[in-house]
């Protein structure tokens, strides 16, 4: 019996501009099943935007820190926001209910909310999962790329954490510049829609 696996196209970030204007949207939050919108979600201070989804091994080796982080930052003015946007019809186990079930199995304490129609990757020009995004109080954006150096099933792992990301956020909260060398984040494709 040959054993069948799926292959995923390892995709770096599109590297949104510096200084763009976080893109405006409502969305379901599969965790409360409310319409949340950006207007109510982001902060004065910053907010991390991430999209991810269940399946990807790339979100999986980092889930870990991005709830360490969320605990760590949120009592400091911080809102983090997870997004989801793939085609749920061929994946899914990236759908509304299983979104629900893997915020609760990972102790999510910020939304996880569900792009059905896609349109707000698009604005972001997300490319993969995990792709980050750190907006200032004013709704810029001031970061964008990996959450660190790490990355799963390599010969030699570095460990994950979130070096990149908290260092940027640490930045932003003490009104301090941010590196302008900033990588791209890697993981699987948006799964998008034909």
């Amino acid at each position: 019996m040959i054993e069948k696996r799926t292959i995923m196209a390892l995709t770096e970030s599109n590297m949104l501009p510096i200084g763009t204007t976080a893109p405006d949207f409502r969305l379901i939050d599969t965790i409360s099943g409310q319409i949340l919108s950006s207007v109510d979600l982001f902060s004065d201070k910053a907010t991390v935007v991430m999209f991810i989804c269940n399946h990807c091994p790339y979100v999986i080796h980092v889930k870990g820190e991005i709830v360490r982080m969320a605990h760590d930052f949120q009592p400091k003015g911080v809102k983090f926001i997870a997004i989801s946007s793939n085609d749920v019809l061929k994946y899914p186990q990236d759908g509304p209910e299983a979104m629900k079930i893997f915020a609760s199995e990972n102790g999510f304490t910020f939304p996880y909310l569900y792009d059905e129609s896609q349109e707000v990757a698009k604005a972001y020009d997300a490319a993969c999962t995990p792709d980050f995004y750190i907006f200032d109080g004013n709704q810029k954006l001031r970061y964008r790329g990996r959450l660190d150096e790490s990355r799963p099933r390599v010969e030699h792992p570095k460990p994950v954490t979130g070096q990149d990301l908290r260092g940027a956020l640490e930045a932003i909260l003490s009104n301090q510049m941010i590196s302008e060398i900033q990588y791209p984040s890697m993981g699987c494709n948006i799964k998008w829609k034909d």
